[in-house]
């Protein structure tokens, strides 16, 4: 099943895709509804909307935590000339960073350091600490998409990355929750991901290729802190980066970016300078 948070003229709604239409499900958003049900207990209350010109929130607005990994495909860790890690490399971002899957990404003044990073998201549906191989499967509502837009001139000023990933009002995700039933490899999904920049291909590769899999990150993240219903963790990018090509090549603006996850959807952002 595929879910969603819509904008409507009353406020954000949690919404089921059946077909062409979007059911209402009684919460105001996704966050919410994880909150207080499963996904599978959630039942329509009546509304419906059109599918075609939906207005599409941040998967889930206001997750309590957003945990992003780092490092965490072969061929990108090697582009970035670091060695594999032994540990998952991990970061967080704030829920005001959040954007919708097709909202404009402003381009902030102060860098010159714009990248883009197609991310398989994690979206926790259950509470969970120190949770075992089957508590952490159990606890996977579903995945997303995140583009970790990253300031580089700003992530690199010191060995801390976290004030090149924390600006607000930066990082599309969504547009759908798919349920792992709908992917192949279930909670371990072996799908294609790839960003196109103006329809030229950056990032393509597969998350069967993940070193540090969705299953081990949340038994692993869950081992530091709580997670809970709508808890996010990206679990890192590609090889393909601005950042790490020769010469570099960095979003200016005025650049259509497209962020794809087979069997999931895209986010389509395009970049306005501030």
């Amino acid at each position: 099943m595929k879910f969603a948070t819509i904008r409507t003229p009353e406020g954000n709604r949690a919404v089921r895709k059946d077909g062409d239409v979007l059911v209402d499900l009684g919460y105001s958003d996704l966050g919410e509804l994880m909150a207080d049900t499963s996904l599978a207990a959630a039942t329509p209350t009546g509304p419906t909307w059109s599918l075609e010109g939906a207005d599409f929130a941040p998967t889930v607005p206001s997750p309590a935590k957003v945990v992003c990994v780092g490092h965490n495909y072969r061929n990108h860790i090697l582009e970035m000339k670091r060695d594999l890690p032994t540990y998952p490399t991990l970061f967080t971002k704030f829920a005001s960073t959040l954007i919708g899957p097709y909202d404009d990404i402003v381009k902030p003044d102060e860098t010159d350091a714009l990248d883009w990073e197609v991310e398989l998201t994690v979206v926790v549906g259950d509470r969970v600490r120190r949770a075992t191989e089957a508590q952490a499967t159990a606890a996977i509502a579903g995945f997303t998409i995140m583009n970790d837009i990253s300031m580089r001139d700003w992530q690199f000023r010191t060995i801390e990355w976290t004030q090149g990933k924390i600006w607000d009002s930066s990082t599309p995700v969504g547009p759908w929750l798919v349920t792992p039933d709908e992917l192949p490899g279930g909670v371990r999904p072996a799908v294609a991901v790839r960003t196109t920049v103006d329809e030229q291909v950056m990032q393509n590769d597969d998350t069967g290729t993940l070193l540090f899999d969705p299953v081990y990150l949340v038994q692993y993240v869950s081992t530091l802190v709580e997670l809970r219903p709508g808890d996010l963790i990206a679990t890192g990018t590609p090889a393909g980066v601005g950042h790490a090509r020769e010469p570099k090549n960095y979003l200016r603006g005025g650049e259509t970016v497209t962020t794809e996850i087979e069997n999931i959807g895209r986010c389509i952002n395009r970049i306005v300078k501030e």
